[in-house]
């Protein structure tokens, strides 16, 4: 069963001094979200940006196929925190995404750090969106077991 999910966007005048704004058109959770380059490369000015939700993507992606990965381990976590650093920077071919860093704290009764960081580069490794960035964009997981 395939999902499908729209997204559209609008963009008014060049690159530089233009801006635009974006839409979840599948789910109506966000309308006329504001874009611009400058909200992409420098403050984001009450705008977002393209790596904004791309790491809002990844970190709900990433807290699924972890919560996912630790019920199948049969210690199913309490509460996960994750936060994702998408880094957009110039490379010698012009700009582009470099890295999406993640970074999780995690209450998981019954399983100690090591299993837990384990279960968190699994997680990075499998979840549909790390998927669609291996081998393009370096990716990382910070694991931290919260007490």
């Amino acid at each position: 069963m395939a999902a499908v999910r729209t997204a559209t966007a609008t963009w008014n005048g060049d690159l530089m001094t233009g801006s635009g704004t974006t839409t979840a058109a599948s789910s109506g959770q966000f309308k006329n979200l504001g874009v611009s380059w400058a909200a992409r490369t420098e403050a984001p000015g009450g705008k977002t940006s393209p790596e904004e939700l791309l790491a809002a993507a990844h970190a709900s992606c990433f807290c699924m196929a972890l919560s996912a990965g630790l019920a199948r381990a049969k210690t199913p976590p309490t509460k996960l925190e994750v936060s994702v650093s998408v880094t957009f920077d110039k490379v010698e071919t012009g700009m582009k995404v470099t890295s999406s860093a993640i970074k999780v704290t995690g209450i998981v009764p019954g399983i100690d750090a090591a299993t837990f960081k384990k279960a968190a580069e699994g997680a990075k490794d499998g979840c549909p969106i790390s998927g669609a960035l291996k081998g393009n964009v370096a990716l990382s997981v910070e694991a931290t077991l919260a007490k």
